[in-house]
């Protein structure tokens, strides 16, 4: 198996998916996590590149983020939309990858992406929130890279 088979379980994917479902009842903003086993370039580069990829610019308000992921090369990114960048500060995720980085360090992913992505749908409410009749534009699955 692959260190990206082996990061997280069925079980635990299921509940990061339940968790995404959670934190966009906050907001209208969109999220995703996406996972791989490595990369070559910077990670905030690699996500970039999967955000388009993954089509997440596609949104009505262009308020697509997504968490990236890269299990044996020990790093991750957050990446948020065009229409998220001209609204929020430029620390805008920065409690957000702390979040994620203390439960990181000791080896709790699957809580780590959790707590993360729950936090960010509540800064992300403040510029996006969520609104009757709004529709949920992207996956919440967990997309998998190489």
């Amino acid at each position: 198996m692959s260190k990206v088979e082996v990061f997280l379980t069925k079980e635990e994917e299921q509940e990061i998916v339940s968790a995404i479902g959670i934190a966009e009842k906050n907001t209208s903003g969109e999220i995703r996590v996406h996972i791989e086993k490595q990369n070559s370039i910077a990670p905030i580069e690699r996500a970039v590149e999967v955000f388009h990829q993954l089509q997440m610019e596609q949104t009505q308000d262009r308020n697509g983020v997504i968490i990236y992921v890269a299990v044996k090369s020990k790093q991750f990114a957050i990446y948020g939309d065009k229409g998220i960048n001209e609204k929020v500060p430029a620390d805008f995720w920065d409690t957000t990858k702390d979040t994620i980085i203390s439960h990181f360090k000791n080896g709790n992913f699957k809580q780590g992406l959790i707590d993360g992505i729950l936090k960010a749908g509540e800064q992300l409410q403040k510029y996006f929130p969520y609104a009757d009749g709004d529709t949920d534009e992207l996956s919440n699955e967990i997309s998998k890279g190489e």
